[in-house]
């Protein structure tokens, strides 16, 4: 009897040293959800950071990338990855207003940012680092902004001066800033989920939109929209976030691997861009589905007049410690 029970007793810790070791060599599931196609500047960064994660952490971490809202629509993302349901996002900043941060939303205000370097200059520094800090009581780990580009607008008609936007409904991911511009130019703003537009294009439920080169293309809103105008009036980026319970709990070798994957992804990600959009700018001119019209300085300088509202709304909408900070840093002027 007492052999029976010795026999037994080293069986089932055989059996659980081995399904220990079995879970030892399990790797670690990081779901990582965004909104794009694949052949996107984003799409192709979340592919890199899953090739790097893998190869820097020895597939001790398997990154799942589901692009194309395959999981959930733009708007369910952040409360599905609060909840644990995805680890690791890539959502456009004007989708944290909804969560208390506000601030994010100065981000989108109206010819800002003067070219790719100013953007990349203070994203990296204090104005990014000072925005991730308000994500931090909401469950969330801001790990790096990916650059997307400079919007265009569209619509069936040419949008050359602000009258051209009157009484046209044009669709926007969300941010009262772009909501507030648009309003400035006579334009109807209508929020509706990115996976939604090309239809919504398509039928007449909106008659436009804004969006950058590389995002039109793969998502084939030029087929759509018969006059694009490359005003390249505000900007396109996201923030690459992640769940702060899964990260912080994952053992500190295999988060300094995944530091540096995104660290690498990151920069591979934001130097494609600008040639993803020329490329993608280039094709939609190729096409021949659509007409590209250019601003000319008197037309730019019209739009910027008739926008300029938006920035003294701006203040109380995002604060004006954000707005200040932004003003100090890009040495730009507010009102």
């Amino acid at each position: 009897m007492k052999k029976s029970l010795a026999m037994l007793t080293a069986v089932a810790v055989a059996l659980v040293f081995g399904q220990a070791a079995a879970s030892a060599q399990s790797p670690i599931i990081l779901k990582f959800s965004h909104v794009v196609a694949n052949d996107t500047p984003k799409g192709k960064g979340a592919l890199k950071f899953k090739e790097l994660a893998e190869k820097y952490t020895n597939g001790k971490v398997k990154v799942e990338v589901y692009p194309n809202s395959q999981l959930f629509k733009d708007k369910e993302e952040i409360e599905a990855l609060q909840l644990g349901s995805v680890q690791m996002l890539a959502p456009s900043t004007a989708k944290f207003a909804p969560l208390g941060a506000k601030e994010f939303e100065a981000l989108d205000l109206p010819w800002l940012f003067k070219d790719e370097a100013t953007y990349d200059k203070a994203m990296k520094g204090v104005i990014g680092k000072w925005l991730f800090k308000k994500l931090e009581t909401k469950g969330i780990t801001g790990l790096a902004y990916w650059d997307n580009g400079f919007h265009m607008v569209s619509a069936n008609r040419p949008l050359l001066m602000p009258a051209d936007f009157q009484g046209l409904k044009m669709r926007i991911s969300g941010s009262k800033i772009a909501d507030r511009y648009f309003r400035d130019v006579g334009a109807i703003p209508q929020i509706m989920a990115f996976s939604e537009v090309y239809q919504a294009l398509q039928t007449g439920v909106v008659d436009g939109c804004e969006n950058t080169p590389s995002n039109y293309f793969t998502q084939k809103f030029h087929e759509v929209q018969k006059d694009i105008t490359v005003s390249y009036h505000a900007h396109l980026q996201y923030a690459v976030i992640v769940n702060s319970k899964f990260w912080n709990g994952l053992p500190a070798d295999i988060r300094a691997e995944l530091e540096k994957a995104m660290a690498e992804a990151t920069d591979y990600t934001n130097s494609i861009a600008q040639k993803e959009n020329e490329d993608a700018l280039a094709a939609i001119k190729a096409s021949g589905k659509t007409t590209l019209h250019y601003l000319t300085p008197e037309q730019k300088l019209a739009w910027q007049k008739a926008m300029a509202p938006t920035y003294t709304w701006a203040r109380s909408r995002v604060g004006g410690e954000i707005l200040d900070l932004v003003a100090k840093e890009l040495d730009i002027k507010m009102n």
